[in-house]
């Protein structure tokens, strides 16, 4: 009897997969498409565990619905600009491109031993020119059609490296690379107008049925419908032309409770001030130093210049607020300016004690007894929404009722005395997509002394990157490249000179879905290929990316049907959204003297009488348990690595097995082991099946092919409910059914081809060795799913255990409607009653239909 190889089996069915064409996506006949997605990763250097377990999520799901009689699209590609790859130029003296390339070569050779059923013909990298020449081209339409503008921005400015941060690039008010102060700085910078859409956005979402709550909500928040009022202080003693400042507020029943008003450092009237007044000017450039996120806000503490200017109160023109330039306000956030309610907001409550500003309660819990008012030294009352509180210095509102209705009746009474109007805004800003630097897609303009921004001519796409560039001076290279930024304009043909700045990457990750349909057509999409393939039926990735990415994706989609892109069906991209746990795996570490931690890799230690040890010599490790993979903790695990020791089947069979998908899973080796092995059992009784007898005794054959059907039936069941651990569990079960039934040889080859069937989307290549060494015709990747007999589906017998003292010693299966007394006339049978009795009787022998016998001796 054969042994089970993968490293034989694996690199021999993945060859005739590929000879056969069989995962190249077609559109045959009248099938039904289905197109699933896994997000596509960033080239990186090598994938890990994690990354197998995601896209062996969607190749289960693309494999079982090739069986199922779809056409299916699965493709794979690389989202390939960003600063990792400059930042690697910038350290080793290389060129972005020459690394992206070389990791994407080394990615895609970790893949294709994994078996993953994929569409390699249509894979594309974003910075290939073909795909981001057709970028150019949809950012080209979306300017003609208004959804592209641009206008002066503040930005993170690094200026060490010269060039505007994303929110996430700083940390702690420091550019993540060069570690430089950040300054908030504002440039000239296009942008995307997703605001337009963020009514439709947001309400489109409650027809998202298959996308999981959580992220449905974060996307909701994220948009941030509010209702508030809208109106302006009128000024005291303020420069000419700033005689109002305008506020939006969504707390106007908090008014009376108003104790200054703060502005940002880049408001109109800030601008205006720090250019007469050095010390404001000082002010100001320190506040710019701040983050321009407001969780960087939040944190940062909160500073303010009194700029000696008051504004009357809207309803008492003899108050008088005290007008603060404060290092906490954005500008891009509402008007740029607000009122302070102390009491009702803990940022404003800090921002007032420290200058001694007034406090005053507008409401207090309904319940005021046990509570110390933030006049009194309490803390800031921010009552939960929908709660009842009782008002006792509101806007109209006097006693107990909720916000949201204060709030009704503020915006009322302010409205009919002309103060301000009720309005709908939204948290969602235009989607600023100006970056400076080189990586990336270049902005397809050119800028004109004469004709001023001119768009680049289409025939003139793709403006590819020049290869000739260096790192050695911080910035953008782009600006000072005189051959690739000196052109020609385009309209009048006098000399002009190109946009230097490069798109956000999040732009090239917002339409790859619609590419894939057709990734080598001379524009952006095939109206055809688009209509047959979209939407993507099943979209697979991490919950990490449950904002941004698929907001913009879903804008991307809008404006790609108003620039007649994509069919108007494909408005939402994504028809079902599935988002993955991760991989974990255990840290293990030894310390310096100076208690620093070494952290060393999972196969340079090892168990000894308990204790986790360094191989080499011993030394007691620190293990920390079900962490987040990490290169830099040296806790990831190398698919490379599995497959050379255990097979690629291996380790999508455990990553799927051990936990519910959308839970983390820790990997271990003793897991992967006790996988193997499992496979190897499996392969064993495939190939003892020709041992069995012609035929088994009292109905074997037919109990056997019932559990068949029913384990059919449950593993369909669990692969379409994303349920693949539960449905590897049926498996298990039923492997062990086989292994033990006396069934004769065809019941069993017709048991163990279904069982190859059923584990052919885990385990595609020890599938495709069960079925052909039992005789099935052709690459079972391209037979039918089976489907369970219905009317094998009912169980028309019962198996009973039997205990003997309390104690369970054997089972008996018996007809459901069997007599009592026959049943049990058998049990009397059974070899270890007869063995307990030895001869005797029994003293009780207590039969509970249908679910268990006890027999007392």
């Amino acid at each position: 009897m054969s042994r089970y190889t993968p490293s034989e089996i694996e690199p021999r069915w993945q060859a005739a997969w590929t000879e056969a064409e069989t995962f190249v996506a077609t559109r045959e006949g009248d099938k039904p498409k289905y197109y699933v997605l896994e997000m596509f990763p960033y080239p990186s250097g090598r994938i890990h565990i994690g990354h197998v377990r995601n896209y062996t999520m969607g190749d289960v799901i693309a494999r079982y619905k090739k069986a199922t009689g779809h056409n299916v699209l699965h493709p794979m590609g690389f989202d390939a600009f960003g600063m990792p790859a400059e930042n690697a130029a910038m350290a080793s003296g290389g060129h972005p491109k020459d690394w992206t390339y070389g990791n994407i070569d080394t990615m895609v050779g970790q893949m294709k031993p994994l078996g993953f059923g994929l569409d390699w013909s249509r894979m594309f990298a974003t910075c290939d020119p073909e795909y981001y020449g057709q970028q150019q081209a949809l950012f080209l339409d979306f300017l003609d059609a208004g959804l592209v503008y641009r206008k002066n921005a503040v930005v993170n400015w690094d200026p060490v490296d010269m060039t505007v941060l994303a929110n996430e690039q700083v940390i702690d008010g420091k550019g993540w690379r060069s570690g430089a102060e950040v300054e908030r700085r504002e440039l000239t910078q296009w942008f995307f107008k997703i605001s337009d859409m963020a009514d439709e956005l947001l309400e489109a979402i409650d027809g998202l049925d298959d996308w999981p709550a959580k992220v449905k909500l974060m996307q909701a928040n994220w948009i941030g419908r509010s209702r508030g009022l809208q109106f302006a202080f009128s000024t005291v003693d303020a420069p000419e032309g700033f005689d109002r400042i305008e506020v939006y507020t969504t707390r106007p029943d908090t008014l009376m409770g108003a104790s200054f008003v703060g502005i940002s450092p880049d408001h109109p009237l800030a601008r205006h001030l720090e250019r007469h007044d050095p010390d404001v000017a000082a002010f100001c450039a320190e506040a710019r130093r701040g983050g321009t996120t407001e969780e960087a806000l939040e944190k940062a503490e909160k500073l303010g210049r009194d700029t000696g200017i008051r504004v009357r109160h809207p309803f008492d023109t003899s108050w008088e607020l005290p007008v603060y330039i404060a290092n906490f306000i954005l500008m891009d956030y509402g008007t740029g300016a607000i009122f302070g309610c102390p009491a009702h907001d803990q940022r404003d409550l800090d921002f007032a004690r420290k200058y001694d500003l007034p406090v005053v309660s507008t409401f207090v819990p309904a319940d005021a007894d046990a509570h110390t008012r933030p006049e009194d030294g309490g803390g800031a009352y921010v009552p939960p929404k929908g709660d009842i509180v009782d008002y006792v210095n509101g806007l109209r509102a006097k006693g107990q009722m909720t916000g949201e209705v204060a709030v009704e009746q503020a915006i009322a009474l302010c409205e009919e005395n002309g103060v301000g109007q009720g309005v709908t805004k939204f948290r969602l800003r235009d989607w600023g997509l100006s970056r400076q630097r080189y990586w990336g897609c270049p902005i397809p303009v050119v800028h004109c002394d004469s004709c001023g921004v001119v768009p680049e001519k289409k025939e003139n796409l793709p403006v590819r990157l020049p290869d000739d560039v260096s790192f050695d001076v911080p910035g953008n290279p782009l600006d000072r490249h005189p051959t690739w930024r000196d052109t020609s304009c385009p309209k009048c043909g006098a000399a002009a000179r190109r946009e230097t700045d490069t798109m956000d990457t999040f732009v090239d990750s917002s339409w790859y879905f619609a590419r894939f349909t057709a990734p080598h057509a001379a524009t952006p999409t095939d109206p055809e290929a688009a209509a047959y393939w979209m939407n993507v039926d099943q979209y697979i990735g991490g919950i990490e990316h449950a904002i941004l990415h698929l907001l913009y994706s879903r804008f991307f989609a809008r404006a790609m049907i108003a620039t007649g892109h994509l069919p108007e069906t494909a408005k939402e991209p994504f028809n079902a959204l599935f988002t993955q746990g991760m991989v974990t795996h255990a840290i293990y570490q030894t310390r310096r003297p100076d208690g620093r931690p070494v952290y060393h890799y999972p196969e340079a230690v090892e168990l000894r009488d308990g204790e986790a040890v360094l191989k080499e010599d011993g030394t007691r490790v620190e293990v920390i348990p079900s962490a987040k993979m990490s290169k830099s903790k040296n806790n990831v695990v190398d698919p490379a690595d599995i497959i050379s020791r255990y097979g690629a089947d291996t380790a999508r069979w455990f990553v799927l097995s051990d936990s519910p998908p959308e839970r983390d899973v820790e990997w271990t080796a003793s897991g992967a082991d006790a996988t193997h092995k499992h496979l190897a059992r499996v392969y064993r009784i495939a190939s003892e099946v020709s041992d069995a007898p012609e035929a088994g005794p009292n109905g074997a054959d037919e109990a056997l092919l019932k559990a068949m059907h029913k384990c059919i039936f449950e593993v369909t069941q669990g692969i379409e409910s994303f349920g693949f651990n539960a449905a590897i569990a049926k498996l298990y079960a039923f492997t062990a059914t086989l292994q033990k039934s006396d069934a004769g040889r065809e019941a069993k080859r017709q048991a163990a081809r279904t069982l190859a069937q059923l584990m052919a989307p885990m385990t595609p290549h020890l599938s495709e060795e069960i079925w052909h060494m039992l005789g099935g015709e052709g690459l079972l990747a391209e037979q039918p799913w089976p489907t369970a007999d219905e009317a094998m589906l009912v169980d028309d017998s019962v198996t009973l255990p039997i205990q003997i003292n309390g104690k369970r010693r054997s089972e008996i299966t018996v007809a459901k409607d069997l007599a009592k007394d026959a049943v049990e006339a058998l049990v009397l049978e059974d070899a270890a009653v007869q063995k307990a009795l030895d001869g005797g009787a029994p003293k009780k022998l207590i039969v509970v239909p249908g679910r268990i016998v006890n027999v007392v001796v």
